[in-house]
């Protein structure tokens, strides 16, 4: 089922939570400028085997609302917060990819993991995002041909092969965001860091990160291997940015 939760005054968050009567709780947290869309082929299998899935479009992406303001790490990560009290969540495995692997890593640090049992990071935009370079040329596309920049980006994601049909569904989930939020992120990935916040995450951590990945380095994965205590670092060799899709049977199986 789909709903909206308030997290501020006229900002509301779109909610799918899908098999609410699970024995265990996942709450998935999609990457830029994505949405809960993304984890389509997790939401096909792990409730079968008794998860109770709930996917967070984060403010300015998918269905949520679409404020001029919030798109910092601190407001996303309290926005998440508000979710999980307004749905009375304990226990939960908190699953966040790229940059919500950054949110998910701010959510442990500012709300001292709240309600968290396991955190588990796909390729993460951490403890850095995007270099001044990178983001430069991003900012650019955002604001001028955000089509062509959505295209380039889905062109970057994926080591495997992706048909065309499946590049355009891609690309389309990219498009339901918001100029604005987009480039707001953009900006968030180039100038917010979280090496403090990494030594601040205390329930297991399971690091999985595509070997291939253009996006966000796989050495970025082994640093955060080695700066969050009680982590596994789990390499997918046939993946780049996207696991989740490019090795989907062995992502789920790792829940």
């Amino acid at each position: 089922m789909g709903y909206f939760v308030g997290v501020e005054s006229g900002v509301n968050l779109y909610v799918e939570d899908i098999n609410p009567g699970g024995s265990k709780t996942i709450v998935f947290l999609h990457g830029w400028p994505l949405s809960h869309k993304q984890f389509e082929y997790q939401f096909n299998v792990l409730p079968t085997k008794g998860y109770r899935c709930i996917g967070i479009d984060w403010r300015g992406f998918g269905k949520s609302d679409k404020p001029m303001s919030g798109y910092h790490y601190d407001r996303l990560a309290d926005d998440i917060r508000v979710v999980v009290g307004a749905l009375q969540l304990n226990d939960f495995i908190l699953a966040g990819h790229s940059t919500g692997g950054a949110i998910a890593i701010r959510y442990m640090a500012r709300h001292n993991g709240y309600g968290v049992s396991k955190l588990v990071l796909i390729d993460a935009a951490a403890p850095t995002g995007f270099t001044q370079e990178t983001a430069s040329q991003l900012l650019e596309g955002a604001l001028n041909d955000r089509p062509k920049m959505m295209r380039d980006v889905t062109d970057t994601f994926f080591f495997q092969y992706i048909t065309g049909p499946f590049s355009d569904w891609f690309f389309q989930l990219g498009l339901e965001a918001a100029g604005w939020s987009t480039a707001a992120i953009i900006q968030t990935l180039r100038d917010e860091k979280l090496d403090a916040d990494l030594p601040k995450i205390g329930v297991p951590t399971v690091i999985i990160h595509g070997v291939h990945d253009k996006v966000i380095p796989f050495a970025q994965a082994q640093e955060l291997n080695q700066k969050i205590k009680n982590s596994v670092l789990v390499p997918f060799h046939y993946s780049g940015h996207g696991p989740f899709w490019e090795e989907r049977d062995k992502f789920n199986q790792l829940f």
